[in-house]
């Protein structure tokens, strides 16, 4: 069956549209995939106005997550993902979440100064690379900030939704997978009542996947206990909610009780990738495989697994 690739917004000279979707012949599950943070594109302005390399760029990015959920289509569900690095435009943040310290001006009143992210550099024009140095070398200009986020964010953003609306026409609900992942060093070890557990080695290293659905406000539990118990099945050690329990896309458009579930997904890095060098190793293929497993089991779920009673109170 062949996929449709569709770049809403059309290329401009060299730049690539700000997204790209690929979607099944016929969409045949009430699931979209999302990749926000998969883009490799690292335009010529960031380049020119940071000292960092683009390697030491790419190292904030989710490198490969597109290809882990490369599968989405054949099993009936579109993805959507990111060209545009994390570095450029944080499309998993709130559109106006921006740092003053980056900025000479004073910022209009609607731009969130003070969240946790952009306390900690990563706001939607990130502050701070992944080794905690400094991307920019001087102040940036608010305008060209603003005409960055009409090209890239705002375009995404509107897709996404749409791509929601209609499937929820189609369907009467749906599911918003959205796909991450996270470095070897997050969080905290898996545990299983502080011991390790001999049948799934939980306790013994960090998690493999952790799963964020806002502590149950975002996705219906039975949606989230079948992605959980697959990956599981996987032999994959798996959390919830910490220390991701979902951004900006997961508490956005998560909106059970209306028929709409969000549900995020980090996958360690350490299993697929060289995280200093970002290259893909051999076992990149075992993970795709893996995720592969669990979209064709959230895909061909009964579609009473979407009800909106079966949602978690907002």
């Amino acid at each position: 069956m062949a996929n449709l690739i569709d770049n809403t917004i059309a290329n401009s000279g060299t730049a690539p549209a700000p997204f790209d979707v690929i979607r099944p012949a016929r969409q045949r599950a009430p699931v979209i995939f999302a990749s926000p943070h998969s883009g490799q594109h690292y335009p010529d302005d960031l380049m020119a106005a940071t000292d960092l390399s683009a390697l030491v760029l790419r190292r904030s990015a989710d490198n490969f997550v597109e290809e882990l959920f490369a599968a989405a289509p054949q099993h009936g569900a579109p993805l959507i993902h990111a060209t545009y690095g994390r570095a450029y435009l944080d499309l998993n943040r709130e559109p106006w979440e921006l740092d003053p310290r980056m900025f000479t001006e004073e910022l209009p009143s609607h731009v969130n100064t003070t969240s946790l992210r952009v306390a900690g550099g990563l706001g939607t024009v990130p502050r701070l690379a992944a080794d905690g140095r400094d991307i920019y070398r001087q102040h940036l200009d608010f305008n060209e900030v603003r005409q960055r986020l009409n090209r890239v964010y705002f375009p995404y953003h509107h897709c996404l939704a749409r791509m929601i609306e209609d499937c929820q026409l189609a369907f009467g609900h749906c599911l918003l997978i959205d796909c991450h992942s996270m470095p070897s060093s997050s969080g905290q070890r898996s545990q299983s009542n502080g011991r390790p557990n001999s049948t799934t080695g939980i306790g013994d290293r960090r998690a493999d996947i952790v799963l964020g659905d806002r502590f149950g406000t975002a996705c219906a539990p039975e949606l989230i206990d079948c992605v959980h118990h697959k990956l599981q099945d996987l032999g994959l050690r798996v959390q919830r909610n910490n220390p991701y329990a979902g951004g900006f896309t997961t508490y956005h458009y998560g909106r059970p009780g209306s028929g709409v579930h969000a549900l995020q997904i980090e996958v360690n890095r350490r299993l697929y990738m060289d995280e200093l060098q970002v290259l893909r190793l051999p076992a990149l293929q075992q993970v795709k495989d893996a995720m592969t497993e669990v979209i064709a089991a959230v895909c061909n779920l009964p579609l009473t697994y979407f009800a909106a009673q079966g949602a978690a109170a907002e």
